[in-house]
């Protein structure tokens, strides 16, 4: 919601400069999302009188102008524009003075060998129009080395505050002006007109036609014929203040319209009388009816839309839009202007699914004013006689005001109870009262009832955020909180949490970089990945390839490295920790850790070096990642078992499954699959693990959390290969526990260091050599217990795994 200074001034009378006023609104709920200030923006611009305009000795379209600007001697500028002549009046930027339509600061230059120590504007250059044809060109009588922002009448700030959907009052400057006078800035004006007596009948009628049970599609419609008006511009006032807030002004009839949607939050639609056929009817759409909307497309209908419709067919969309058919322009002589109320459910649904924003929208959507739709008619019935005049008839009602009656029974204690703030009776009444909100009774307990503005006040805790909105959140007294000596206090943060935030650390602390990806993806991306359940597809997507909830944090994150790469960034490793998507229902929302490795990214360092070729990232590294995050979170890894393959998305032979047992798996890792980084559009190689951090096992309650005492043994540790023949088929991660299950308190290291396929082991057999790091505690081994060790290590592994010492 955007509005100026003195648009605000026509509502409230006060005399608070900009910055008390963006203060305030922000105090009492009303959020200031910035103040745009022309007249600062604009300073260093003046009005100047081009003295002379000669032809450039060296370019055919430039001229040497000399320039007074007011002050000093007058100063020579180049200039390009088709329309700078000697005699005119512009606007003129010195050397030092930012150009927000070219982006560029000025300075003194040469152009084709003539000085210019400055420049003369155009609108555009200035970003106040589109006009790039030539410079302004100002009345004779406009005083030179004035600041120009001053006499154009745009040094009126223009404020704009972000509204929360429960404050469907404050979409109008009128709104805002009553919340300001109750916060005690000022006082409200422009209170209630008399109605407007018409003459003679409209010469048309209004009928609702719905079926039982439809009518609060529209409780009430209002409609006034204005006879003999001239439609042409707006008065320069109105023009330039809708201007401020982003609207382009039409014509007088459209800016009205216009004008009181944003004054007092009341949409209306004007019809051309001479283009609709017969009467109105307001009515659900007839499937497969079409409409020419004002912006220039047509939309298809269906019963769900509720439109304005003559004898012809629809002429409006209710609630959002007008037909380009009965739309107003230079040659309408007779007016429609309705006012009338939708249910905001139905204007919100059928918007969303026509994909159609307009300010009729936003308001209808949120709750407008249900006691000032005849009111908001007279007013623009008012504004069209006082500027394209004409005569006014009377207005025809269908339907009536709806009835709601919310009488709140308030005790004025709730506001202690509730914030702790202690104010005095008298105080909260009127803050009430200002507000709108009639209050009855003397005692402890009165009757409160909401205006019909405000549509969101349900009970005595909306009574009591309004009252400590305008007291002000900074008047509730600081009190320390008890101190607890009796007890140990509990931990705050859940296990899930912990885990969160120590999977971010200990990411970050392996070299990757922390990426924030969307939550929804491209639904070819979903199914790729194991998603796309209709349930998890968006009803209303903010774009056509972000429609599907995410099933796994990969997609983005892949997507995200080949943006890298595409700036000139191919060796990137990035991680994520959020949120992934499985089905609709609670347990199918996880919490998941993911990380990608691309290129040359490993562990140990990216890019080329001197002494070699870089090696690309492998299964190995993923895999590496995936561990050090376990043991980071402080899951015993000792159960932990490495299946191979995984799911779709990775390489078969690639891959891995991690996992506590097989109805258990916690996380996959290795190498992306050709085919899906072929339909992401994604060169590799690239490498991935993503772990399910809700699925991995509770960490065990101790009584302490201090680490014993490091045992280091004073005898030198000493180590023995074996070379074990094995079926193809054997994993080496079972040779390694078998070896570890012969010796458990010996054994200090197991590491697999080569593995041979080949002629010499036969077909179907590989050799998997590993070394055994023994590491004595108590004394020396001697020659007999090793040779003992070694037995038993290869008579275990055989017995595992079916495995003889290769000769």
């Amino acid at each position: 919601m955007k509005f100026t200074v003195s648009w605000l001034k026509d509502h409230l009378d006060t005399a608070a400069p900009v910055a008390e006023i963006a203060e305030t609104l922000t105090r009492i709920g009303l959020e200031v999302e910035g103040i745009a200030d022309k007249a600062a923006d604009l300073a260093p611009y003046r009005i100047a009188a081009v003295l002379t305009a000669e032809q450039h000795p060296n370019a055919d379209r430039l001229r040497v102008c000399t320039v007074d600007v007011g002050d000093g001697p007058p100063v020579q500028v180049v200039c390009g524009a088709p329309n700078a002549r000697a005699g005119m009046r512009s606007v003129f930027a010195p050397p030092g003075t930012y150009v927000p339509g070219k982006n560029i600061t000025l300075s003194v230059g040469t152009i084709r060998g003539v000085e210019s120590r400055g420049m003369l504007c155009s609108g555009a250059e200035l970003g106040l129009s589109e006009d790039h044809d030539g410079i302004l060109d100002l009345p004779a009588d406009a005083p030179v080395g004035q600041p120009y922002a001053v006499w154009a009448g745009l040094d009126d700030p223009v404020i704009e505050i972000n509204l929360t959907p429960n404050r469907p009052d404050c979409t109008s400057v009128h709104g805002i002006a009553r919340d300001l006078a109750a916060a005690g800035l000022g006082s409200l004006k422009r209170g209630a007109a008399p109605p407007l007596r018409g003459e003679g009948s409209a010469g048309i009628a209004v009928t609702r036609d719905f079926a039982a049970g439809d009518e609060g599609l529209c409780p009430l419609f209002a409609l006034r014929r204005v006879r003999g008006v001239r439609n042409g511009p707006s008065p320069e006032w109105l023009r330039r203040r809708l201007a401020a807030i982003g609207l382009r002004p039409i014509n007088a009839l459209v800016d009205i319209t216009n004008y009181v949607t944003f004054d007092r939050g009341r949409p209306l639609h004007v019809f051309d009388a001479a283009k609709v056929t017969g009467d109105l009817v307001v009515r659900r759409a007839r499937a497969g009816e079409e409409l020419l909307a004002l912006d220039g497309r047509t939309y298809r209908l269906d019963d769900d839309t509720v439109v304005i419709a003559d004898a012809a067919g629809p002429e409006s969309i209710a609630g959002i839009m007008g037909g380009e058919h009965s739309g107003c322009d230079e040659s309408t002589t007779d007016v429609l202007i309705e006012s009338a109320l939708w249910d905001p459910l139905a204007i919100a649904r059928t918007g969303r699914r026509l994909g159609i924003v307009t300010d009729a929208r936003y308001r209808f959507e949120r709750g407008v004013d249900p006691a000032y739709a005849v009111p908001g008619l007279d007013l623009a019935t008012r504004m069209v006689l006082d500027l394209c005049g004409g005569s006014a008839s009377e207005a025809v009602v269908s339907g009536a005001m709806p009835e709601n009656e919310r009488i709140i029974d308030f005790p004025w204690t709730e506001v202690r109870r509730l914030s702790g703030l202690d104010l005095p009776r008298p105080e909260m009444k009127v803050t009430l009262e200002t507000l709108g909100f009639h209050v009855a009774g003397t005692g402890d307990r009165v009757k409160v009832l909401p205006p019909s503005w405000r549509p969101d006040v349900e009970g005595k805790a909306d009574l009591v955020e309004e009252i400590v909105r305008i007291a002000g959140l900074d008047r509730i007294e600081a009190k320390p909180l008890p101190r607890i000596d009796a007890a140990v206090i509990r931990p705050v943060l859940t296990v899930l949490q912990k885990r969160t935030r120590l999977a971010k650390r200990e990411l970050a602390a392996r070299g990757l970089t922390e990426a924030v990806t969307w939550s929804f993806i491209a639904r070819d991306e979903a199914l790729a990945f194991g998603g796309g359940r209709p349930e998890l597809a968006l009803a209303n997507p903010i774009a056509a390839d972000l429609s599907d909830m995410r099933p796994s944090l990969i997609p983005g994150l892949l997507k995200a490295a080949q943006r890298n790469a595409d700036r000139g960034l191919p060796d990137v490793a990035l991680f994520e920790v959020g949120q992934c998507f499985a089905s609709d229902e609670p347990e199918g929302q996880t919490m998941k850790a993911a990380a990608l490795r691309r290129g040359t990214a490993r562990h140990g360092g990216a890019g080329r070096h001197w002494d070699g070729a870089a090696a690309t990232v492998d299964a190995f590294e993923a895999k590496a990642d995936a561990l050090a995050l376990l043991t980071a979170l402080g899951v015993p890894t000792g159960g932990l078992q490495v299946a191979a393959g995984g799911p779709d998305w990775l390489h078969p032979g690639r891959s891995g499954t991690l996992q506590f047992g097989p109805r258990n798996p916690v996380g996959v890792f290795g190498e992306l699959h050709p085919r899906v980084l072929k339909a992401l559009d994604v060169r590799g190689p690239v490498v991935a693990f993503e772990i399910v951090l809700d699925a991995l096992p509770l960490p065990k309650h101790r009584p302490t959390k201090v680490k014993p005492a490091a045992k280091l043994s004073d005898f030198q540790p000493l180590t023995r290969d074996f070379a074990f023949v094995v079926g193809r088929d054997v994993a080496a991660g079972d040779i390694l526990k078998a070896v570890q299950a012969a010796e458990r308190n010996l054994i200090a290291g197991i590491e697999v260091f080569d593995v041979y396929e080949g002629p010499h082991v036969g077909e179907g057999r590989k050799s998997v050599a590993v070394a055994v790091r023994l590491q004595p505690a108590e004394r020396t081994l001697t020659d007999a217990e090793i040779e003992a060790v070694s037995a038993r290590i290869v008579a275990e592994v055989g017995r595992k795994t079916g495995a003889t010492l290769r000769g």
